[in-house]
This record gives C-alpha cells, structure tokens and sequence, in this order.
C-alpha cells in the first residue's frame, strides 16, 4: 500500500484580489492548497475550521488587522502553533520587528519577488514537518491570563489580546481607541469584557501591573529606581513614589532598604 502523502495547506489572509490571485498561482503549482480569506476575523475562523501548516497574513485589512489577527490566533491553543508570515506592504524595519514580536517566523515585503515567497513558504513548512516542532498546548489561554469571571471564546480572545499587548508595552502611554485596535474590536466592547475578565478597567488593570512588576525589581535587582520609574512608563521619579506609596503603603526606597511590601494586590 502507498503511503499517505500529507498535502500542504497554506491559508492567505489578505484583501488584495491582485496579490491572492498570483499567491494562488504561485501555490496552486506546487501541490499545496490554498485557502482564502479576506480580512483577519474571516481568517482567524478559518484557522480554526481547516488547520493550516501555514498561514500568510497581510497587515493593513478593513475590520480586524494582521497584527490584532495574530495575537487572537497565538491566543487560542488551536491555531498558536501554526506558523504565520507577514506579507505586508508595511515594510519598515518597525512593522516588522513588530510582526516578529507577535510570533511570526517571518516577515516579507510587498512588493515581493515570487520566488523569495515560495521559497520562505516552502521552508517554514519544512520546518513545521519538523519532529522538534513544538505541539500544540491543551491550554486554552497563554498561562498568565487567569480570569476572575468567565467569558465567551470570543470576549476572552479580546482580553488575551489586549492583556498580551500591553505587558510588550508597559511603558508606553495607549489610548483605549488604540488599545481596541490592537484587540481587533471597538473600545466599548473592550471596556465591557475587559471588566468582566479583570473585575478592573484596562488602566486600574495597568497601573496594577506596572507597581507589582516595579516590586518585582526593587527586591530582585540593583537596578535604579529612576530607570525603574522608567522602564514601567513613570515619567519622573516622583510621580513613580507617589504612585507605589499609595499602592504598597510604603516608599520604594524602603522596600529595596527591607521593609516589607503585601506580596499579593
């Protein structure tokens, strides 16, 4: 009896008909098969239906984005290990840094060369085939998202999402509009679930996060406390004082001195 020979089966996510209709011929003529969808809340669904080995994914998309599109597929434990290439026209070094910090293997701008693309494809396919390829986690949410109440699949892909987002950028300031954006939805509906999720809002949620990080390293490291201030998105030392006084009871200079700090919040 022959062996079974595994087809492979590449998922494009883009709103381009141009760049679709060429990606299709490029894979259609190497026995892989396409599947297709238009923007990033169609394709995540699709991940999750068909199991591609490999997704292709535009960033700029009307309604959900590339990059909202990837932290709900890292999200949800079907589809986070499925590798995913950007292949954007936003090619700055910036996009893709950002891309990569997502969890993409790979990173290729448009306009591109079809046979860089058949090839990265066909490596990163290779690879997945691969027996140190990791498996899938039976865990539905990354391990450090425990929520307090439980939500739908969806509203608990928003959470993750947002939560994933800000703990990459805890010392930039974000505005909720653009926090909603990089969920994949609007900021109502991130405030709603959000609360639901934490039982705190997305900011009381962030500023609790910074102060017990900062704890963290007062009393594991000898690094200043102005750089601390810093690093957690505190424009001055004062107003980083102020804010871990109010929250711990204590000053950060007497904590990295010895006295103690509540160990939970």
């Amino acid at each position: 009896m022959r062996p079974v020979v595994h087809t492979p089966q590449v998922l494009l996510i883009d709103d381009s008909l141009e760049d679709l209709a060429l990606l299709i011929a490029l894979l259609n003529g190497r026995q892989i098969r396409v599947h297709v969808a238009f923007d990033g809340e169609d394709g995540f669904h699709k991940a999750q239906l068909i199991q591609p080995d490999l997704i292709l994914l535009d960033v700029a998309m009307p309604k959900t984005d590339g990059f909202a599109a990837c932290r709900w597929l890292k999200a949800q434990a079907s589809t986070r290990s499925i590798p995913i290439i950007f292949l954007s026209a936003f090619n700055e070094p910036s996009k893709r840094i950002e891309g990569l910090k997502l969890g993409a293997v790979d990173f290729i701008g448009k306009p591109f060369v079809e046979e860089e693309v058949v090839t990265r494809i066909q490596i990163h396919l290779n690879l997945a085939k691969s027996p140190s390829a990791s498996a899938p986690s039976a865990d539905p949410l990354p391990p450090a998202l425990h929520f307090v109440n439980p939500l739908s699949p969806k509203e608990a892909l928003i959470v993750s999402a947002a939560i994933t987002f800000l703990q990459q950028n805890l010392a930039q300031t974000h505005s909720l509009d653009a926090l909603a954006k990089q969920a994949g939805c609007n900021s109502k509906r991130l405030t709603a679930a959000f609360k639901q999720a934490t039982g705190m809002t997305v900011f009381a949620w962030l500023r609790q996060t910074r102060l017990r990080q900062a704890r963290d390293w007062l009393v594991h490291s000898d690094i200043p406390i102005a750089a601390i201030a810093e690093r957690f998105g505190y424009t001055s030392q004062a107003n980083f004082a102020k804010a871990f006084r109010e929250h711990y009871g204590c000053s950060a200079t007497q904590l990295r001195e010895g006295a103690e700090a509540p160990l939970c919040d």
